[in-house]
């Protein structure tokens, strides 16, 4: 499959949405029992932001908090945080690009609980900025019950994320996760205590942690850094720098450039 080309001169959201448009057409012809479902998620939809607050409150409905509630209140987050739909084509785009399993702009959008779960954070951490915090730890506990995504409204998180497979990730209140990162299933952004303080990990720009990983304490992790399956990450790490183990420690030396974009696992000169 072959990947997306976005221009520097590009808007994301619009090539995002663009991509998703023609990808629905060419499904909802090549598909006929999912056409009606194309049409009202993406064909009938002016923007990527309606179309993601349609499908996010179809997803986390209740009985008691409807699909139309949530409709009200996801539009109601956008329009208070312009910046969520952007990071959301980011989001959308890194997908396509860095996941080998990943055929259509479409199929993340649609299916990938990674993508689901980091925007269903997006809205609600722009709710909790707002003071409306009882709202937005409801979407932190819809978006784990449905995604099995524990994200505290309060985490910051940057744009251009891929979160692959998703299942198990957990990110504590005081964390911060640069943009261009790369997570696997798994992995835990925690705390070491039960200090109210900051006590959670800032992580760097185009990081990639891997599967089962934790990284514990407020502790920088440096850019373009690459932490290697279930480590424990106790202490800062560099930027550039490969660590594996419990505890984690430095390896391999200097880890390739943009690790969350290669998507490259090994250490040092391991295949």
């Amino acid at each position: 499959m072959a990947r997306l080309n976005i221009a520097k001169d590009d808007r994301t959201d619009v090539c995002a949405w663009d991509c998703l448009r023609k990808e629905a057409a060419t499904y909802a012809t090549k598909e006929p029992a999912l056409s009606s479902f194309l049409h009202a998620t993406i064909l009938e939809q002016e923007t990527l932001g309606t179309a993601l607050v349609n499908h996010l409150s179809d997803k986390l409905a209740t009985t008691d908090f409807t699909t139309l509630k949530l409709r009200r209140v996801l539009s109601e987050a956008i329009e208070s945080d312009p910046t969520i739909v952007d990071s959301a084509a980011r989001d959308l785009l890194a997908t396509m690009d860095r996941d080998p399993a990943c055929r259509t702009c479409l199929q993340a959008f649609l299916y990938f609980k990674g993508y689901m779960a980091i925007q269903t954070h997006r809205c609600a951490h722009a709710l909790f900025s707002q003071g409306r915090d009882l709202i937005a730890f409801h979407l932190q506990n819809r978006s784990s019950e449905q995604f099995g995504v524990d994200i505290n409204p309060a985490a910051k998180i940057g744009s251009g994320i891929m979160l692959d497979h998703a299942t198990g990730f957990v990110m504590g209140e005081t964390a911060v996760l640069g943009d261009d990162c790369s997570i696997l299933q798994g992995v835990t952004l925690g705390g070491t205590g039960k200090a109210d303080e900051d006590r959670h990990p800032k992580i760097g720009n185009g990081v990639l942690i891997g599967a089962g990983a934790s990284v514990l304490g407020n502790i920088k992790i440096g850019d373009e850094a690459k932490i290697a399956a279930n480590s424990v990450v106790l202490k800062p790490v560099p930027a550039k720098c490969t660590v594996a183990g419990v505890p984690a420690k430095p390896v391999g030396g200097a880890c390739m450039e943009a690790p969350a974009h290669t998507m490259d696992h090994s250490i040092g000169d391991a295949k």
